[in-house]
């Protein structure tokens, strides 16, 4: 990447992601603070190693990232269905753990990014010579092939929330790629009619509880309904500044679960108030428009694939998060990107970043010239 390049470069997305990890980290420090630091300590570090990924993957030019999708692609499946195999942590088959539980990795994390590639990759040979192709319901299926393996992989695991974010990038990555309005509807059709029978016949007990949890907490408040209550009363009782680190009663007294990571927002809230937990919230979407405005400026349809699927992943990930600790959305154990302790989601993330970096770098125009 050259000096010209360089000026191009979205650098607000960056400036922004190293912002809410400090935020994080600060949150992190009074959520972890009764259990020694452990995980401020380890998040610390993986702030570091994934600031570095995402410098090293910004010099990397994002049309090789394409080319080589296809075998980051079979990793990726490799990966997770390999993790299949390991032994349940809180239910779930998603994660090596290596050593006494000294490293853990969970490569349906790591897996988005290789996914996105190859679905730009497989959309773009298909438009090749014609954009509408895309429109042609045999090329649609391979597409739809494209994702559908990976999702189900990821279900079976399971993980829900992993899942949907997938679609999700998937959906904006079609959508980008003008996707006829016919399939759009189509689309919405079937997921109206799929949703109660999914409910009824094909989600395990966990995930209808997690709903009925959702729609009715009050009618459980010591069980199921716990944590979402107990996030709701975080949030309120930080008011508009926040009742201090290390002074949050639903934070330091162990009521909200699990702290350090789904409900961090709700420690912000609580500790940081509102005026922080809104910070959050405004640079995250400074993040994802600034992405937007990456896969709109780009020179070629691939990179543009690319940065729209990114963008996607970054707003199911605010939406979500933030949506379950205030009782807006069911709870599905999806981190808040850059603040939720985890070294896969803080790796990939910034990994993310380093190939929406390069893809700014090679706009029609830069943040400094437009």
């Amino acid at each position: 990447m050259n000096v010209r390049n360089l000026r191009k470069v979205e650098w607000w997305i960056p400036i922004c992601a190293i912002i809410l990890c400090g935020i994080g980290l600060i949150a992190l420090f009074s959520a972890s603070y009764d259990s020694g630091l452990d995980e401020f300590k380890k998040q610390a570090i993986w702030m570091g190693v994934s600031i570095g990924i995402m410098i090293a993957t910004m010099l990397i030019d994002y049309k090789i990232l394409i080319k080589l999708s296809p075998i980051l692609y079979g990793i990726a499946i490799i990966s997770i269905i390999a993790v299949l195999f390991t032994k349940p942590i809180s239910g779930a088959r998603s994660w090596f753990v290596i050593g006494n539980d000294l490293f853990s990795f969970q490569p349906a994390e790591m897996a988005k990014v290789f996914v996105i590639l190859f679905l730009a990759y497989v959309i773009f040979t298909i438009q090749k010579n014609n954009r509408n192709e895309i429109n042609k319901f045999p090329k649609l299926l391979i597409i739809l092939a494209t994702i559908a393996v990976p999702v189900l992989l990821i279900i079976i695991e399971p993980d829900y929330g992993t899942a949907t974010a997938y679609i999700v990038a998937f959906l904006v990555m079609i959508f980008v790629a003008g996707i006829d309005k016919k399939y759009i509807i189509t689309a919405f059709a079937v997921i109206i009619i799929a949703v109660p029978l999914i409910y009824n016949f094909v989600l395990p007990q966990h995930a209808k509880s997690r709903i009925d949890t959702f729609l009715h907490p009050e009618s459980d408040p010591k069980g199921a309904g716990y944590n979402i209550l107990q996030s709701k009363l975080a949030i309120g009782a930080g008011e508009i500044t926040g009742m201090g680190v290390l002074n949050g009663n639903q934070t330091q007294l162990g009521y909200l679960y699990p702290k350090t990571t789904d409900f961090i927002f709700s420690v912000i809230g609580e500790e940081m108030g509102f005026v922080v937990a809104c910070s959050v919230i405004i640079l995250n979407v400074v993040i994802i428009t600034k992405a937007i405005q990456v896969a709109k400026g780009v020179k070629d349809d691939a990179g543009a694939y690319v940065a729209a699927g990114i963008a996607g992943v970054f707003l199911f990930h605010t939406l979500e998060n933030i949506g379950m600790t205030m009782g807006l959305l069911p709870i599905t154990g999806v981190p808040l990107l850059f603040v939720s302790y985890g070294g896969s989601s803080m790796m990939t993330s910034f990994l993310c970043l380093g190939v929406l970096l390069n893809i700014s770098s090679q706009r029609k125009n830069g943040m400094f010239n437009k």
